[in-house]
């Protein structure tokens, strides 16, 4: 049971784990990846009978409370618009999180919860079925509606010098990042929508 109690503890970990990419734009009080957990089972929630294809609302909404849970023990490595500024392989972030789901889950082993979580992970990663990639899609919309918001209440001073985002103004490589991603109707609707809600706020077009 301590070694269940471990497991859940370090889970908790999210809670406190903030998002990198919030954190090298200069964020003031970031989001944490649990924030982050929340937003996109709300909006899966709220959007599964929206979607494209067969999407269960439920499978999806547990898929996304899952979808980051291995970054309690890699941290969250952000993904960025330009290849270049990957600061770690997308090959090896997935080993990376391949290994840390697996041993997070480990002292749950032959629990039936343990194995429904493990193949909810397998799934999201692989985006293969209609759930994983509408969740997928709400991942990416939810980060869209974070930037809105920052941008909304002006969260960061865009006048530092900021060397991690020297390529993009405003929030606009939260967009970017987004934008090619995108593989569902609903996610491409609810993108954009928001995009012209936060090309508004900044009065220009955003860079994409």
């Amino acid at each position: 049971m301590v070694d269940e109690f471990d497991a859940l503890l370090e889970a908790f970990e999210l809670k406190d784990e903030r998002r990198t990419g919030w954190v090298l734009r200069g964020i003031e009080s970031p989001e944490s990846v649990a924030a982050h957990t929340w937003g996109v089972a709300t909006l899966c929630l709220l959007y599964a009978d929206r979607a494209d294809g067969d999407v269960d609302r439920e499978r999806a909404v547990s898929m996304a409370l899952v979808h980051d849970l291995a970054e309690a023990r890699t941290g969250d490595i952000a993904t960025r618009a330009d290849d270049g500024d990957q600061r770690v392989s997308g090959e090896e972030k997935a080993d990376r999180e391949r290994t840390a789901i697996t041993n997070l889950l480990e002292p749950f082993g032959g629990a039936e919860s343990d194995v429904d979580a493990r193949s909810l992970w397998v799934e999201y990663e692989a985006r293969e079925t209609p759930t994983a990639r509408f969740v997928k899609d709400m991942d990416l919309v939810d980060n869209c509606l974070q930037a809105l918001k920052y941008e909304r209440e002006s969260r960061y001073d865009d006048t530092d010098e900021n060397d991690a985002f020297d390529r993009y103004e405003n929030l606009d490589e939260f967009f970017a990042t987004a934008a090619p991603r995108l593989r569902t109707g609903i996610g491409e609707t609810l993108f954009e929508e928001v995009k012209t809600q936060y090309e508004r706020e900044i009065g220009r077009e955003c860079r994409l």
